[in-house]
């Protein structure tokens, strides 16, 4: 062809070619962290922490909060599930991450829950592909969260208390997505071991067993003790899935 400069053209398709590639394509990834042996993590208990890294330097690329419900309980926790079928739904928690990436990135995902309770909090990772623009939806990026949230309501910390009188110990006990804990219901009070264990100052310890009574998620036990500095230690326990959970004061009985 007359005139035709071929180096000249495969430059400019290199250069072209090059620019092309070299734009970044915004990428959505739909992260959300489920409740072991419960439900999606959302707003109703504060949220799950979600943090997206670069894999190989730890950079922070983006981060935010799950907000939404806890999802559907009789899809989740009592229908059977086919293979590709979601969990989810347009109101279930999760945390839409956009990435502005010009070429596959491993990506490292940390979900922090619950992100307001300190004590329970856990932390569950996973690792990833991207591919610029091929977003990933749905269920999304799913963070299995084992645990109980404990929380003890009596004593106080730091409460003086009688000896001779009653000492009421209760705490709230609920799943990490904060669903209740009752006898009978879907998270059975009598299936879990809940137990408060006292430890004097000279580490002798008592052990005490805690029922779920007048309140949803609520148990308690009375006992008396001797004169002393003591420190409480509340744990639940899940003998069919493993969920633990910890909760611990120190009381002053005089």
């Amino acid at each position: 062809m007359k005139g035709f400069n071929f180096y000249r053209f495969f430059c400019a398709f290199t250069f072209v070619l090059f620019a092309f590639s070299s734009i970044a394509q915004e990428t959505s990834i739909m992260i959300r962290a489920k409740a072991k042996d419960a439900k999606f993590i959302g707003s109703s208990i504060g949220g799950a922490k979600i943090l997206v890294k670069d894999a190989l330097t730890g950079e922070i690329l983006v981060e935010g909060i799950t907000s939404g419900s806890t999802g559907n309980t009789e899809k989740i926790m009592k229908q059977d599930r086919k293979r590709n079928e979601m969990l989810s739904d347009d109101k279930t928690a999760g945390f839409n991450a956009l990435l502005d990436i010009q070429q596959p990135k491993f990506i490292t995902v940390e979900a922090y829950a619950p992100v307001n309770k300190k004590q329970a909090q856990v932390m569950s990772s996973t690792q990833l592909w991207v591919i610029p623009g091929k977003h990933i939806k749905g269920d999304g990026v799913v963070l299995d969260i084992p645990g109980f949230v404990v929380d003890i309501l009596s004593p106080q910390t730091h409460e003086r208390l009688a000896s001779t009188e009653k000492i009421e110990i209760k705490a709230n006990i609920v799943m990490m997505c904060g669903c209740p804990v009752t006898e009978d219901g879907i998270w059975d009070a009598s299936q879990y071991e809940v137990k408060a264990i006292l430890r004097n100052s000279e580490g002798i310890s008592e052990e005490i067993e805690m029922n779920q009574k007048n309140k949803e998620s609520t148990f308690q036990a009375d006992l008396s003790l001797d004169k002393g500095l003591y420190e409480v230690l509340i744990y639940a326990y899940d003998p069919v899935t493993g969920n633990t959970g910890v909760d611990k004061t120190n009381i002053i009985v005089n």
